[in-house]
């Protein structure tokens, strides 16, 4: 059966919204973190080991997540990533002491890391290379949507059914999308395993073999855990920041929150949107995005004048920026994978930069929770996060070859 454009959207929307709900576990832990520490008895450096003890979960699955999208296909992968990850959300609602949250946040760390190589498997399936930037940039906007509402939602959940009942909420609407997703795919074949390897990263029987023994793979994995550090840096400890700088409450956190996501959101798009129209104008893929990579480091340059801004309002618009910066320069990393990497191998190569994103986010967000404990507060942190997407574009550029099949591909 063909795929007509609106199923196509409505299919890759759905995954989206089901994204909402895999990621809602790390807003729900940071804006709540007052009410999990005390419940808890937890300092910062243990609230960061438990960040860190989630990103290495996660780091680790991403290895096999990969390999099983490629081999399972889009269709059966939703179905398994979705309700994997749902079940792990609502575990939490029976996770009393320190050691039981522990493990379900090792549950959740693990079942999450389907989504992004599932969502970049479904768009080199779904879509021709040409609007592949765009719908990744919208689903990033979609995700970026939900995060600007749970500032405002989260709260009034949370007094409603407890932290842990917010988690269990993310379960339940996990399943709901799912079933939305199901009948919406409804006599559609997924062929998305057609797509042979090439002569580049041949297929030798291994999961990973071709893909490590490749330069490009590592321009992209490596570019990926600089620049991601900077990303879980703050979508961790942005709402301890607040705290500690202006004293704001749990309530008070929503709007400044809700402005600082609402510039990753539109980051997303606005990169997915501008990167589609300059190749339909005729510029090469890989020129497009090299150049979205580099304004995006550029944006996040400034960002330790957050420190010497005396109102949390220029503070929160300037925390958008950086957040659109980063969402301009992933979005262009996944961007090459979908240009320079067969379909058969797309959830390998995802699965494997998302795998060092997670270990660099890993290391960042238990460092931070160091570094505060150690009264050195945010400079340091900020300063690194001021270089990183520079030093991620560098490392890119260094590594990866400059022609391709990214520069061959077609538009349509």
């Amino acid at each position: 059966m063909t795929i007509t454009p609106a199923r196509r959207w409505t299919l890759y929307g759905l995954l989206c919204v089901a994204g909402i709900f895999n990621a809602m576990d790390r807003p729900v832990i940071a804006i709540l973190k007052p009410d999990i520490s005390a419940d808890l008895g937890w300092t910062d450096a243990q609230f960061g080991e438990l960040a860190a003890v989630t990103q290495f979960a996660a780091a680790l699955s991403f290895l096999f997540t990969g390999w099983m999208i490629d081999k399972l296909g889009v269709l059966r992968s939703v179905i398994v990533g979705v309700t994997a990850w749902s079940i792990a959300a609502m575990a939490h609602g029976w996770a009393r002491s320190g050691a039981q949250v522990v493990a379900a946040r090792l549950g959740l760390g693990a079942t999450e890391a389907v989504q992004t190589p599932l969502s970049i498997k479904t768009v080199a399936t779904l879509f021709a290379p040409a609007r592949r930037s765009f719908a990744i940039g919208l689903g990033t906007a979609i995700a970026g949507a939900g995060t600007i509402l749970m500032p405002f939602g989260v709260p009034v959940l949370a007094a409603t059914v407890g932290w842990r009942g917010a988690l269990v909420f993310a379960g339940v609407g996990g399943f709901v999308t799912l079933g939305a997703w199901l009948v919406a795919a409804r006599g559609i074949r997924f062929d998305d395993r057609a797509e042979l390897a090439d002569a580049d990263y041949s297929d030798d029987g291994r999961p990973y073999g071709p893909i490590l023994s490749d330069r490009r793979t590592w321009a992209i994995v490596i570019a990926k855990a600089i620049s991601d550090s900077t990303w879980w840096l703050l979508n961790f400890w942005l709402p301890d920041f607040y705290r500690r700088e202006y004293g704001l409450s749990t309530a008070e956190l929503a709007v400044p929150l809700a402005i600082a996501f609402a510039g990753s959101g539109g980051g997303a798009f606005l990169a997915g949107w501008i990167s589609t129209r300059l190749i339909e104008r005729g510029w090469a893929p890989a020129r497009v995005r090299r150049t979205v990579m580099l304004v995006s480091a550029l944006i996040v340059l400034p960002v330790p004048l957050v420190l010497r801004l005396d109102s949390f309002w220029p503070v929160s618009i300037m925390m958008g920026l950086v957040l659109a910066g980063h969402q301009g320069f992933s979005l262009s990393l996944f961007s090459v994978i979908t240009d320079v990497v067969p379909r058969a191998k797309v959830g390998r190569v995802t699965a494997f930069g998302s795998f060092c994103g997670n270990i660099g986010g890993m290391g960042v967000v238990y460092a931070t929770g160091l570094v505060l404990t150690a009264g050195l507060g945010y400079q340091p942190l900020f300063a690194f996060a001021a270089v990183s997407y520079l030093l991620a574009y560098g490392w890119f550029r260094l590594v990866m070859p400059r022609s391709g099949p990214a520069s061959r591909l077609a538009v349509g």
